[in-house]
């Protein structure tokens, strides 16, 4: 008689099935990216007459005012959406640093190993032993004032050249300096936790059959950082910017809370509820001036935390184990 043949072996769903699988990130996904629609498109339609201050200070949500006003009268949906924009954008914009600098680290460190790789990670652990807010704070302060000189220095020249276009947009840009400044620490301090991540699948990938063959090809280091451990990154990559971006938010909203980040006329999450916080009295509550941005700030941090899980899930290859 014939043998019998021997059982396939039984292939792990491709991450895409998986994902799918998973009731809670699908939801997590949909509500995110209906938000991102929202808050981009429905600032755009609201009445004018509601996107300026007014002497209709502190009005409960109503028909008129689906959200209350604020204490300028503002109506707080209109800033509820410009401040879940600013937000959103800025934890998008500091995890994307955070991730160019961390995977760029992790690959160097991973790659190189030995001393090199002992060097690089006692760095590591020495600026994570750092409070990071505190470190946010010290930049904040030691550079906002260099940035608006270098704004002013681009200003005066194109006024010189007579370039009037690019003179208003570096006038306008001077009033963001301090949020350009605190992006740019935020993605300065967050890039740690990434660099470790990276560091260890690339420990784990250059003892691989086709890093080897690359390396026996004559292919030089950055060759095969580029082309062939970057490509296998990009999954680990991708899930843990998902996992970023909160903790990035996170760090804005404590800040702006705090007065260090954005300011009026802009909005965001924390300031928002900084603003809420300063006119809590036990006599008469503003209620949604906090209510509101701490709902929606909670929601988009769990949806986040929630697509995070489950992208690690599902490219994980350790997770189908």
């Amino acid at each position: 008689m014939p043998e019998a043949a021997a059982p396939a072996a039984i292939a792990r769903p491709d991450g895409w099935q998986i994902l799918k699988r998973n009731r809670a990130a699908l939801f997590a996904l949909g509500f995110l990216a209906a938000l991102l629609l929202v808050a981009i498109v429905v600032p755009m339609l609201l009445p004018e007459a509601l996107k300026l201050t007014s002497s209709e200070s502190f009005v409960p949500p109503s028909k008129a005012h689906l959200l209350g006003t604020d204490v300028n009268g503002q109506d707080m949906l209109y800033r509820l959406l410009s401040g879940a924009r600013v937000s959103l954008g800025v934890g998008l914009v500091g995890a994307l640093i955070s991730l160019g600098i961390g995977t760029l680290y992790g690959m160097i460190s991973g790659y190189a190993g030995g001393r090199v790789d002992g060097v690089m990670m006692r760095t590591v652990e020495v600026l994570q032993s750092v409070p990071r807010i505190l470190f946010i704070m010290i930049l904040i302060a030691a550079l906002d004032e260099y940035v608006k000189e270098w704004f002013d220095g681009w200003r005066l020249s194109a006024e010189k050249r007579e370039w009037n276009e690019l003179a208003k947009l570096m006038n306008d840009l001077k009033a963001y300096t301090k949020v350009l400044v605190m992006v740019v620490s935020l993605g300065l301090v967050e890039w740690l936790t990434m660099a470790r991540i990276v560091r260890g699948q690339v420990l784990v990938l250059r003892e691989m059959t086709f890093v080897t063959a690359s390396r026996a090809m004559g292919q030089d280091a950055k060759g095969v950082l580029l082309r062939h451990l970057l490509p296998n990154l990009s999954t680990i990559i991708l899930t843990y910017l998902t996992l970023t971006i909160p903790a990035v938010i996170l760090d804005e909203s404590f800040l702006s809370f705090l007065g260090l980040g954005i300011e009026d006329p802009a909005a965001s999450w924390g300031s928002l509820l900084k603003d809420g916080a300063q006119v809590i009295n036990p006599l008469e509550s503003k209620w949604w001036l906090l209510v509101f941005p701490a709902l929606l700030m909670a929601a988009s941090l769990l949806a986040l935390n929630f697509l995070g899980d489950g992208l690690r899930d599902a490219f994980d290859p350790k997770s189908g184990e």
